[in-house]
Protein backbone atom coordinates (compact mmCIF):
# COMPACT_ATOMS: atom_id res chain seq x y z
CA UNK A 1 0.00 0.00 0.00
CA UNK A 2 2.87 2.02 0.78
CA UNK A 3 4.69 1.28 -2.36
CA UNK A 4 1.75 2.48 -4.13
CA UNK A 5 1.52 5.91 -2.52
CA UNK A 6 4.94 6.64 -2.96
CA UNK A 7 4.72 5.42 -7.37
CA UNK A 8 1.63 7.82 -6.88
CA UNK A 9 3.65 10.57 -6.04
CA UNK A 10 6.81 9.60 -8.07
CA UNK A 11 4.05 10.27 -11.26
CA UNK A 12 2.42 13.28 -9.95
CA UNK A 13 5.85 14.87 -9.84
CA UNK A 14 7.21 14.21 -13.60
CA UNK A 15 4.20 15.17 -14.72
CA UNK A 16 3.95 18.26 -12.80
CA UNK A 17 7.37 19.38 -13.75
CA UNK A 18 6.41 18.87 -17.35
CA UNK A 19 3.09 20.78 -16.91
CA UNK A 20 5.14 23.39 -15.15
CA UNK A 21 7.71 23.87 -18.62
CA UNK A 22 5.05 23.31 -20.86
CA UNK A 23 3.58 26.50 -19.44
CA UNK A 24 6.21 28.25 -19.63
CA UNK A 25 6.01 29.19 -22.92
CA UNK A 26 2.58 30.96 -22.00
CA UNK A 27 3.75 33.03 -19.56
CA UNK A 28 6.64 33.98 -21.45
CA UNK A 29 4.65 35.38 -24.31
CA UNK A 30 2.38 37.24 -21.24
CA UNK A 31 5.62 39.06 -19.97
CA UNK A 32 6.86 39.72 -23.37
CA UNK A 33 3.63 42.57 -23.16
CA UNK A 34 5.95 44.66 -21.07
CA UNK A 35 9.64 43.19 -21.02
CA UNK A 36 12.11 42.08 -23.58
CA UNK A 37 13.24 38.60 -23.79
CA UNK A 38 17.22 39.39 -22.13
CA UNK A 39 15.13 41.10 -18.96
CA UNK A 40 12.82 38.10 -18.97
CA UNK A 41 15.30 35.41 -18.75
CA UNK A 42 17.58 37.82 -16.38
CA UNK A 43 15.18 38.67 -13.50
CA UNK A 44 13.74 34.42 -13.98
CA UNK A 45 17.97 33.51 -12.97
CA UNK A 46 18.08 35.96 -10.32
CA UNK A 47 14.92 35.02 -8.35
CA UNK A 48 15.37 31.02 -9.25
CA UNK A 49 18.82 31.15 -8.51
CA UNK A 50 19.23 31.81 -4.55
CA UNK A 51 15.48 29.32 -4.55
CA UNK A 52 17.02 26.42 -6.06
CA UNK A 53 20.35 27.20 -3.79
CA UNK A 54 17.79 26.95 -0.36
CA UNK A 55 16.39 23.91 -1.94
CA UNK A 56 19.68 22.21 -2.94
CA UNK A 57 21.26 22.96 0.70
CA UNK A 58 17.85 22.27 2.86
CA UNK A 59 17.51 19.06 0.75
CA UNK A 60 20.83 18.49 1.84
CA UNK A 61 22.15 17.78 -2.41
CA UNK A 62 24.48 20.68 -2.53
CA UNK A 63 28.15 19.45 -3.45
CA UNK A 64 31.19 21.55 -3.62
CA UNK A 65 32.42 22.19 -6.78
CA UNK A 66 35.87 20.43 -7.00
CA UNK A 67 38.61 22.57 -8.98
CA UNK A 68 39.05 20.62 -11.83
CA UNK A 69 35.22 20.76 -12.48
CA UNK A 70 35.02 24.78 -12.76
CA UNK A 71 35.61 24.88 -16.54
CA UNK A 72 32.89 22.69 -17.36
CA UNK A 73 30.48 24.40 -15.18
CA UNK A 74 31.56 27.29 -16.75
CA UNK A 75 31.25 25.77 -20.35
CA UNK A 76 27.36 24.35 -19.70
CA UNK A 77 25.97 27.18 -18.33
CA UNK A 78 27.11 29.02 -21.54
CA UNK A 79 25.53 26.55 -23.21
CA UNK A 80 21.76 26.54 -20.74
CA UNK A 81 21.06 28.64 -19.62
CA UNK A 82 22.77 31.36 -21.94
CA UNK A 83 22.74 30.46 -24.89
CA UNK A 84 19.55 28.19 -25.04
CA UNK A 85 17.28 30.94 -23.11
CA UNK A 86 18.77 33.58 -25.31
CA UNK A 87 17.58 31.41 -28.95
CA UNK A 88 14.21 30.36 -27.34
CA UNK A 89 13.46 33.37 -25.56
CA UNK A 90 14.20 35.52 -28.53
CA UNK A 91 12.90 32.69 -31.38
CA UNK A 92 9.25 33.13 -29.12
CA UNK A 93 9.01 36.62 -30.12
CA UNK A 94 8.38 35.20 -33.76
CA UNK A 95 6.73 32.06 -32.88
CA UNK A 96 3.61 30.72 -31.20
CA UNK A 97 3.96 29.13 -28.30
CA UNK A 98 2.96 25.47 -29.63
CA UNK A 99 5.60 26.07 -32.84
CA UNK A 100 8.10 26.65 -30.20
CA UNK A 101 7.65 23.57 -27.92
CA UNK A 102 6.91 21.04 -30.73
CA UNK A 103 10.28 22.27 -32.18
CA UNK A 104 12.48 22.46 -29.06
CA UNK A 105 10.93 19.19 -27.96
CA UNK A 106 13.05 17.34 -30.51
CA UNK A 107 16.26 18.15 -28.63
CA UNK A 108 16.53 14.39 -27.01
CA UNK A 109 16.38 13.34 -31.16
CA UNK A 110 19.24 15.36 -32.32
CA UNK A 111 21.40 13.97 -28.69
CA UNK A 112 21.65 10.46 -29.87
CA UNK A 113 23.17 11.58 -33.42
CA UNK A 114 25.26 14.26 -32.09
CA UNK A 115 26.86 11.41 -29.30
CA UNK A 116 27.09 9.56 -32.54
CA UNK A 117 29.42 11.82 -34.36
CA UNK A 118 31.16 13.23 -31.27
CA UNK A 119 31.47 9.86 -28.69
CA UNK A 120 30.86 7.60 -31.28
CA UNK A 121 28.21 5.81 -29.11
CA UNK A 122 26.39 3.53 -30.61
CA UNK A 123 23.15 4.97 -33.00
CA UNK A 124 19.76 2.60 -33.29
CA UNK A 125 17.65 2.13 -35.80
CA UNK A 126 14.64 3.05 -33.54
CA UNK A 127 16.76 6.40 -32.93
CA UNK A 128 16.81 6.69 -37.02
CA UNK A 129 13.13 5.90 -37.53
CA UNK A 130 12.15 8.42 -34.38
CA UNK A 131 13.94 11.42 -36.16
CA UNK A 132 12.08 10.55 -39.64
CA UNK A 133 9.07 10.12 -38.06
CA UNK A 134 9.14 13.45 -35.73
CA UNK A 135 10.78 15.43 -38.98
CA UNK A 136 7.56 14.79 -40.70
CA UNK A 137 5.41 15.97 -37.59
CA UNK A 138 7.82 19.20 -37.19
CA UNK A 139 6.83 19.63 -40.67
CA UNK A 140 2.88 19.54 -40.57
CA UNK A 141 3.39 21.96 -37.46
CA UNK A 142 5.65 24.64 -39.09
CA UNK A 143 4.26 24.53 -42.89
CA UNK A 144 -0.11 25.62 -43.48
CA UNK A 145 -1.70 23.75 -45.69
CA UNK A 146 -1.21 26.40 -48.23
CA UNK A 147 2.67 26.11 -47.93
CA UNK A 148 3.44 28.87 -46.23
CA UNK A 149 5.53 29.16 -43.09
CA UNK A 150 3.35 28.78 -39.73
CA UNK A 151 6.43 30.60 -38.08
CA UNK A 152 8.58 33.11 -39.62
CA UNK A 153 12.03 32.30 -40.58
CA UNK A 154 13.95 34.09 -37.82
CA UNK A 155 12.06 32.70 -35.07
CA UNK A 156 12.52 29.01 -37.63
CA UNK A 157 16.32 29.70 -36.91
CA UNK A 158 16.50 30.53 -33.35
CA UNK A 159 13.94 28.01 -32.55
CA UNK A 160 16.69 25.78 -34.07
CA UNK A 161 19.55 27.00 -32.68
CA UNK A 162 17.89 26.92 -28.94
CA UNK A 163 18.01 22.83 -30.41
CA UNK A 164 22.15 22.93 -31.25
CA UNK A 165 22.69 24.56 -28.14
CA UNK A 166 20.11 22.13 -25.53
CA UNK A 167 22.09 18.67 -27.69
CA UNK A 168 25.00 20.65 -26.82
CA UNK A 169 24.24 21.11 -23.41
CA UNK A 170 23.28 17.41 -22.49
CA UNK A 171 25.96 16.20 -24.57
CA UNK A 172 28.32 18.59 -22.35
CA UNK A 173 26.72 17.66 -18.95
CA UNK A 174 27.38 14.21 -19.60
CA UNK A 175 31.19 14.98 -18.19
CA UNK A 176 30.21 16.23 -14.71
CA UNK A 177 26.93 14.08 -14.61
CA UNK A 178 28.65 11.02 -12.90
CA UNK A 179 30.19 13.25 -10.31
CA UNK A 180 27.36 15.60 -9.31
CA UNK A 181 23.62 15.47 -8.86
CA UNK A 182 21.50 17.26 -10.82
CA UNK A 183 20.41 19.59 -8.29
CA UNK A 184 23.71 20.58 -7.65
CA UNK A 185 24.04 21.11 -11.40
CA UNK A 186 21.29 23.30 -11.96
CA UNK A 187 21.95 24.93 -8.81
CA UNK A 188 25.30 26.25 -10.24
CA UNK A 189 24.41 26.66 -14.17
CA UNK A 190 21.84 28.89 -12.91
CA UNK A 191 24.02 30.94 -10.76
CA UNK A 192 26.57 31.51 -13.50
CA UNK A 193 23.78 31.65 -16.14
CA UNK A 194 22.96 34.78 -14.26
CA UNK A 195 26.27 36.43 -14.51
CA UNK A 196 26.09 35.48 -18.33
CA UNK A 197 22.88 37.13 -18.97
CA UNK A 198 24.13 40.30 -16.76
CA UNK A 199 26.37 42.34 -19.08
CA UNK A 200 23.45 41.96 -22.07
CA UNK A 201 20.70 42.89 -19.31
CA UNK A 202 23.01 46.32 -18.19
CA UNK A 203 23.93 47.23 -21.56
CA UNK A 204 20.74 46.17 -23.95
CA UNK A 205 17.80 46.40 -21.73
CA UNK A 206 18.10 48.11 -18.60
CA UNK A 207 16.48 51.48 -19.75
CA UNK A 208 13.61 49.55 -21.64
CA UNK A 209 13.22 48.01 -17.88
CA UNK A 210 13.47 51.48 -15.92
CA UNK A 211 10.35 52.64 -18.42
CA UNK A 212 8.30 49.73 -18.47
CA UNK A 213 5.17 49.77 -16.70
CA UNK A 214 4.15 45.93 -16.16
CA UNK A 215 0.83 44.94 -15.30
CA UNK A 216 -0.52 42.71 -12.88
CA UNK A 217 -0.28 39.50 -15.24
CA UNK A 218 2.98 40.32 -16.46
CA UNK A 219 4.26 40.52 -12.73
CA UNK A 220 1.92 37.07 -11.53
CA UNK A 221 3.71 35.56 -15.04
CA UNK A 222 7.07 36.66 -14.77
CA UNK A 223 6.80 35.32 -10.86
CA UNK A 224 5.62 32.16 -12.07
CA UNK A 225 8.77 31.47 -14.50
CA UNK A 226 10.91 31.56 -11.77
CA UNK A 227 9.11 30.11 -9.56
CA UNK A 228 7.58 26.73 -10.97
CA UNK A 229 9.73 26.32 -14.63
CA UNK A 230 12.74 27.64 -13.12
CA UNK A 231 12.87 26.55 -9.66
CA UNK A 232 10.61 23.75 -8.71
CA UNK A 233 10.60 22.17 -11.73
CA UNK A 234 14.11 20.71 -12.08
CA UNK A 235 13.34 19.74 -8.01
CA UNK A 236 10.26 17.51 -9.04
CA UNK A 237 12.35 16.08 -11.98
CA UNK A 238 15.53 15.54 -10.44
CA UNK A 239 13.87 13.78 -7.42
CA UNK A 240 11.96 11.95 -10.70
CA UNK A 241 14.70 10.66 -12.21
CA UNK A 242 16.07 9.42 -8.45
CA UNK A 243 12.53 7.25 -8.55
CA UNK A 244 11.98 6.25 -12.34
CA UNK A 245 15.48 6.64 -13.57
CA UNK A 246 16.60 9.03 -16.46
CA UNK A 247 15.07 7.55 -19.38
CA UNK A 248 11.67 6.34 -18.11
CA UNK A 249 11.74 10.34 -17.11
CA UNK A 250 12.88 11.87 -19.94
CA UNK A 251 9.96 10.26 -21.94
CA UNK A 252 7.68 12.06 -20.21
CA UNK A 253 9.06 15.33 -21.98
CA UNK A 254 7.18 13.79 -25.13
CA UNK A 255 4.10 15.87 -23.25
CA UNK A 256 4.97 18.99 -23.60
CA UNK A 257 4.06 19.88 -26.54
CA UNK A 258 0.35 19.16 -25.91
CA UNK A 259 -0.17 20.93 -22.76
CA UNK A 260 1.64 23.83 -23.94
CA UNK A 261 -1.02 23.68 -27.31
CA UNK A 262 -4.12 23.45 -24.39
CA UNK A 263 -2.61 26.07 -22.65
CA UNK A 264 -1.95 28.48 -25.55
CA UNK A 265 -5.33 27.63 -26.46
CA UNK A 266 -7.05 28.47 -22.99
CA UNK A 267 -4.83 31.52 -22.06
CA UNK A 268 -3.53 33.60 -25.53
CA UNK A 269 -6.71 31.98 -27.75
CA UNK A 270 -3.93 30.41 -30.32
CA UNK A 271 -5.46 28.78 -33.53
CA UNK A 272 -4.96 24.71 -33.03
CA UNK A 273 -5.78 23.44 -36.51
CA UNK A 274 -6.49 19.65 -37.27
CA UNK A 275 -3.18 19.85 -38.94
CA UNK A 276 -1.47 20.92 -35.72
CA UNK A 277 -2.68 18.58 -33.90
CA UNK A 278 -2.11 15.71 -36.36
CA UNK A 279 1.28 17.21 -36.21
CA UNK A 280 1.57 17.01 -32.91
CA UNK A 281 1.07 13.60 -32.04
CA UNK A 282 3.38 12.43 -35.09
CA UNK A 283 6.23 14.22 -33.35
CA UNK A 284 5.54 12.56 -30.14
CA UNK A 285 4.90 9.23 -31.72
CA UNK A 286 8.83 9.75 -33.43
CA UNK A 287 9.61 10.82 -29.80
CA UNK A 288 8.14 7.58 -28.27
CA UNK A 289 9.78 5.22 -30.90
CA UNK A 290 13.23 6.99 -30.55
CA UNK A 291 13.55 6.27 -26.96
CA UNK A 292 12.59 2.61 -26.57
CA UNK A 293 14.97 0.26 -25.39
CA UNK A 294 15.24 -3.21 -26.39
CA UNK A 295 14.78 -5.40 -23.66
Amino acid sequence: MKSNKVSSFVYLSIVMAMLFWAMSYVWIKIVYQCYNPITTVFIRLVIASPLTYAAARWLKKLQPIQRRDIKFFILISLLQPFLYFMFESYGLKFASPTVAAVIVSTIPLFTPIAAFYLFKEKLSLLNIVGLLVSFTGVLLVIIKADFSLAVSPMGLVLLLLAVVAGVAYINSVKKISFNYNALTIVTYQNILGTFWFLPFFLVVDLGHFLNAAPTSDVLISLGLLALLPTSLAFILFAYSVKELGASRSSMFGNIIPVFTAAFAWLMLNDEISIRMMIGIAVVITGLFAAQVRKK
